[in-house]
């Protein structure tokens, strides 16, 4: 025991004397060794991922490839015919040729330009009703194309041809209401007025007339209605006879005598 006191009194003072720089008494005692962070290949993580989803990725990239080439190849189908059904139209005279686009290319643009040129053709050879029939198939086939109203306005102007004005009124005024944004609304507006006057109805067709002038001013239908304004007359109604308050009335001349000569006219004076 005397041996080991000694001892350990001068160990104690050599710790005091070799301890680190920089580090106080509390960090000598509570100084632990750490481990170091593992190192991150990245190479080698990409690598493990494209192996463990292999066949999930080669799958995505078949299905996007093929997605790709069938757009390609609809694109191209597509483009090519609509080329042909375009120069099969360009060339088309007839109403056999017309009905040939239509039935070979039934989708196409072009097939809804063949349908309203056959329309045409047939009202030129005064197929009304037929005609009425390919519009109305044009209209169905194709909803949305700008020209419907124009088709619209064709069956009426085709149902006033064959005597059906009032079938034909009734069409100029669902297409007005229908499409008042388009160039057809004062047109269709302005075929009323037609309508109108020859049933006699002028009173209705001054105010559609007036309509226009007020709505479409600025087209170039509203010159024609005011020309059509001015040649209106309003209806002839019958004006009633002007009463005549009592006071104001001349008074009723006095009956004669029963028995009394009836008075006689003076006598005219005699010619030189």
């Amino acid at each position: 025991m005397p041996i080991l006191v000694p001892l350990a009194r001068e160990t104690i003072a050599w710790h005091k004397t070799n301890r680190l720089p920089g580090l106080n008494r509390q960090s000598t005692y509570n100084f632990m060794p750490t481990a170091s962070p593992p190192s991150r290949d990245v190479a080698l993580e990409t690598r493990f991922f494209l192996e463990r989803f292999k066949k999930e990725i080669s799958a995505v990239l078949i299905v996007a490839l093929l997605a790709v080439i069938a757009f390609t190849g609809y694109r191209y189908y597509s483009d090519r015919r609509a080329a042909a059904a375009s120069a099969l139209l360009a060339n088309a005279k007839t109403a056999q040729e017309y009905q040939q686009v239509i039935a070979r290319y039934p989708n196409s643009p072009a097939a809804a330009d063949a349908c309203l040129l056959l329309a045409e053709v047939q009202r030129s050879e005064k197929k009304f009703a037929e005609a009425n029939t390919t519009l109305q198939a044009f209209i169905d086939k194709f909803p949305q194309h700008e020209f419907v109203s124009t088709a619209r306005m064709a069956m009426a102007a085709n149902l006033e041809s064959i005597g059906r004005s009032d079938e034909a009124l009734a069409a100029y005024q669902q297409i007005a209401t229908t499409y008042p944004n388009s160039f057809n609304a004062p047109l269709a507006l302005l075929s009323q007025v037609y309508i109108l006057k020859v049933k006699n109805k002028n009173d209705e067709a001054r105010r559609i007339c007036e309509t226009i002038l007020t709505q479409y001013r600025t087209s170039f239908w509203a010159g024609q209605a005011m020309q059509e304004l001015r040649l209106l007359k309003p209806s002839s109604t019958p004006v009633p006879a002007a009463t005549v308050p009592p006071f104001l009335a001349p008074p009723a001349p006095a009956a004669a005598p029963q028995g009394a000569p009836a008075p006689q006219s003076a006598p005219s004076p005699n010619k030189p």
